[in-house]
């Protein structure tokens, strides 16, 4: 059993529940905001821009997640989090009960219900994730933390992996719309069994919030004025822009024009985790030693190559389908190596003591233009003469952007200065599996306390 491990580890275990939290919440959002609801609306017929706007709920949605954070003076953290949780699972008998009527033509207001239903999962995810994370981080000890997320990672690793495999044979042996319903009820599951180990935990003292004024007078001067972190913040925004659309118009494609299998599909989306967990398996031992630039160097030149390869691929009409497992894996080894290095670079250019509102700043302003992209995007990709299609000569544009946005970047890494030496990062967890939306996962306005030292242990006499 994957989770007897942790009775052997004492120190581990009674914070159990945390980590069996992380293992069943990847089976919801895996097939809720992830590759499954993209080929979902893509097999009700959906256009470019409906997918496109499905997808970007995550992000569009960053404004309430902040919003949310400033509720934790009144109601904590524990109550917060759940209210989030508990009306979450609630939105996926949508797709559960579209599939039991099972359309074999495009039905409009399917689509619409579809719309509404991720926008009001993505609503209560952001009220619920607004300080989910902060919260582990006050029950865990420190001498046990990186222990703890690391644990964190394999268990979401494997419940991730193996639930594409899982839905890949699903979809590979049952009708589409048979294999639709056992899909979004195992992440119904997977929601309620998470909502009861959150349930489990101990709450942790309500914290204290930045002021209002605070807020008000620093985020434009933040933003504006020049300064190491305007630079950088700034830098981070066009990378965003153009990532964001890969995925889903990735998939919305194969699956639309290139005629690949919702099986195929889901199986390369498990090869771009692979290359996540790649990515941070090489970088674990070397970014304290090397520093974060030659991590991002390498996020460039891999978007670049992503980009070039697509453009490839889409100009031999989907013929070379052998590029397709590198070209997901590389997407993976990209994403994860600017993750990484961002959460780094971050911390070492932002003082310990006044990290919360610049952190904020920063994740809010490049998830939310981040989302805009593939709504604007998905505007232009709408094929002509049929709805469920993309215009190929536009995504062949949205690569060249991507490429030569790539190499601009690179180019400008020069102007970020960095100091040697080791910083701890400003998150850890199940955003390796998920690197994007983990970028807003540090959005709150919480002073955390400083540290209380652990007593030294007391030295027996003789």
């Amino acid at each position: 059993m994957i989770f007897s491990a942790l009775k052997k580890d004492p120190e581990l275990y009674p914070h159990r529940h945390g980590l069996y939290f992380s293992f069943f919440h990847a089976l919801n959002w895996q097939v809720a905001i992830g590759t499954p609801t993209v080929l979902f609306m893509q097999q009700l017929g959906a256009d470019s821009f409906q997918v496109g706007l499905v997808f970007s709920w995550t992000f569009l949605l960053t404004p309430a997640q902040v919003l949310a954070t400033a509720f934790l003076p009144h109601l904590g953290f524990k109550r917060l989090t759940l209210a989030g949780w508990n009306a979450r699972a609630w939105f996926l008998f949508v797709p559960i009960g579209l599939s039991i009527l099972a359309p074999t033509h495009p039905v409009p207001w399917m689509i619409y219900a579809m719309i509404v239903a991720t926008f009001g999962y993505s609503l209560v995810r952001a009220i619920g994730t607004a300080a989910l994370t902060t919260w582990i981080y006050h029950l865990i000890p420190a001498s046990i933390r990186g222990r703890y997320w690391a644990t964190d990672q394999m268990l979401s690793g494997v419940a991730v992996v193996g639930s594409l495999v899982f839905y890949a044979a699903l979809f590979s042996l049952l009708p589409v719309y048979l294999a639709f319903i056992v899909a979004y009820s195992v992440a119904v599951v997977g929601a309620w069994i998470a909502y009861r180990q959150l349930k489990l935990l101990p709450d942790a003292e309500k914290p204290r919030m930045i002021s209002l004024e605070k807020i008000v007078t620093e985020t434009p001067r933040l933003m504006l004025e020049p300064s190491l972190f305007r630079t950088y913040l700034w830098l981070s925004v066009p990378l965003f822009v153009v990532i964001t659309p890969i995925a889903p118009f990735a998939a919305y494609y194969l699956k639309a024009s290139a005629g690949l299998t919702t099986a195929d599909i889901l199986m390369l989306t498990m090869l771009t985790y692979f290359g996540l967990i790649a990515a941070n398996w090489v970088m674990r031992s070397r970014m304290d030693a090397v520093g974060t630039k030659p991590f991002f160097r390498i996020s460039y030149l891999a978007h670049a190559g992503i980009g070039i390869g697509w453009i490839v691929f889409l100009l031999t009409d989907g013929q070379w389908r052998l590029m397709l497992p590198g070209l997901y894996f590389l997407q993976g080894v990209a994403s994860g190596c600017w993750t990484s290095a961002n959460l780094n670079y971050l911390a070492k250019i932002l003082p310990e003591s006044d990290r919360a509102l610049p952190v904020s700043i920063h994740g809010a302003v490049i998830t939310f233009l981040g989302g805009c992209s593939p709504v604007i995007w998905g505007l232009f990709m709408k094929a002509p003469d049929d709805a469920a299609a993309v215009n190929l000569a536009v995504f062949q544009a949205f690569f060249a952007v991507l490429v030569v946005t790539s190499f601009i970047l690179l180019g400008m890494l020069r102007v970020l200065p960095e100091k040697a030496g080791k910083v701890e990062p400003l998150l850890r967890g199940a955003w390796v599996l998920r690197p994007f939306r983990g970028m807003a996962n540090v959005i709150n306005l919480i002073e955390r306390p400083p540290e209380k030292e652990e007593p030294p242990p007391v030295k027996k006499a003789g």
